[in-house]
């Protein structure tokens, strides 16, 4: 059995991608001593994105991952329970 993102991969690597396009623009436009609020904008973006891609992959860890662990139950399902728990904190406090 593979991640549950396996389905959403290819959707998430093109996001990526296009993330990593956008840093690499930040970083032209620091060079070229660009306009903080432009580039403060920019960072916004990438951010966003980022958190786009965050929650695709939650979901999938929801819908995949714990699901499955909870339906098995144990304490795999506690785990994997705690786990998502602190991931959700950790986006919702970035």
């Amino acid at each position: 059995m593979g991640p549950g993102y396996i389905d959403d991969k290819e959707a998430l690597q093109k996001r990526l991608r296009r993330v990593e396009g956008q840093v690499r623009g930040l970083q032209r436009m620091v060079e070229e001593d660009r306009y903080c609020i432009d580039i403060l904008e920019q960072v916004s973006a990438a951010t966003k994105a980022l958190q786009a891609v965050a929650l695709v992959l939650l979901d999938d860890h929801l819908a995949h991952c714990v699901s499955d662990a909870v339906r098995q139950g144990g304490g795999e399902a506690t785990e994997k329970l705690n786990e998502a728990s602190a991931a959700i904190g950790r986006l919702v406090r970035s």
